[in-house]
């Protein structure tokens, strides 16, 4: 136990260092009396170069190119498949100036990782777009199409390990449907999690890995170049500009869309609520929105308001009864 306690002595001091920053950022956001329109904060909750930063960081550029909002500051809060920024984002008050990025990877740490505060703690905001998760493998490997891999997969299932993001994450989620789906005990999954794509993408390039599970976006690059071969893709019917046939297409009945969405905190009163609404779907009406959506290959599925809270009440209660089935 001695040994342990400077780990935890360190971990203690950068969860400080985090909490005063956002709290300085937070007192000077009070202390300034902006609103929506002349200044909003929002937070991936994740580190740079994720799904949350690419999502929050597009959002940021089209409200500025759009003259919708004068000043937006993105904020990165990592750790625990984003729920240590939750947590620190009902904490800080019914400011209307706040937003934060979520989605599905969210869903499964709140449950996986016995979350004290969920997303029915915020107030939400808009969905904004869907992406989707791939199955993926060096250009070497011997697998070259889906059935490939599964027929491998079924004569040894824990032999074949699969890497992707946190436990109960999206990645993990897609990696147990498709093993269930396949006939392949998902207890027997020989699952490795990682802190983000780029991590998998080396383990994948080093072989540490067989299969990498992943959002599009986190191999694209390497998809194009041809180092890695895309076997599938969790959308439910071909996405455009993606040459890679859905799981559905090749015979596994799993579709898994990795939506993004902003909520605000908790105690916001309805007008600001409408208010930021209306930033959000004016956001999304800009040519800017447009082309991210475009060069991300993202589904745009604008949700707002009650709208968007009752499919978030549904999609939790989704994600739940996946991670209770896969006993994940």
């Amino acid at each position: 136990m001695r040994k342990k306690r400077p780990a935890l002595a360190a971990l203690g001091v950068v969860i400080t260092l985090v909490l005063a920053g956002f709290a300085a950022v937070d007192a000077s956001s009070s202390a300034s009396g902006a609103t929506p329109r002349s200044k909003l904060i929002v937070m991936a909750p994740a580190a740079p170069g994720g799904g949350w930063d690419l999502a929050s960081r597009e959002l940021q550029q089209a409200l500025r190119a759009g003259s919708i909002v004068n000043n937006v500051q993105v904020v990165n809060v990592p750790g625990a498949g984003g729920t240590i920024g939750l947590a620190q984002f009902v904490e800080v008050g019914a400011d209307p100036t706040r937003l934060m990025m979520t989605g599905t990877v969210m869903e499964g740490a709140i449950t996986v990782n016995n979350s004290p505060v969920a997303l029915e703690d915020t107030t939400p905001i808009a969905r904004l777009a869907e992406d989707y998760e791939v199955l993926i493998v060096p250009a070497d490997s011997p697998y070259h199409t889906l059935e490939d891999f599964l027929a491998a997969w079924r004569e040894n299932p824990h032999g074949h390990a699969i890497g992707g993001g946190g436990l109960g994450g999206t990645d993990h989620l897609l990696a147990g449907l498709t093993a269930r789906e396949a006939g392949i005990d998902p207890a027997d999954l020989n699952y490795i999690a990682f802190a983000g794509g780029g991590e998998v993408l080396t383990a994948l390039l080093s072989h540490t890995v067989e299969v990498g599970v992943s959002g599009y976006n986190d191999f694209r690059d390497q998809i194009e170049a041809g180092n890695l071969r895309a076997l599938a893709i969790s959308a439910d019917a071909p996405v455009p500009g993606i040459d890679t046939p859905t799981l559905i297409e090749q015979g596994i009945d799993v579709a898994l869309p990795n939506w993004r969405g902003l909520v605000a905190p908790p105690g916001i009163t309805e007008a600001q609520r409408e208010e930021l609404i209306a930033i959000v779907t004016e956001m999304t009406r800009t040519p800017e929105w447009a082309d991210a959506l475009d060069r991300n290959k993202w589904v745009d599925s604008l949700l707002t308001g009650d709208a968007f809270a009752d499919f978030i009440q549904g999609d939790q209660a989704r994600v739940d009864t996946v991670i209770e089935e896969l006993g994940l």
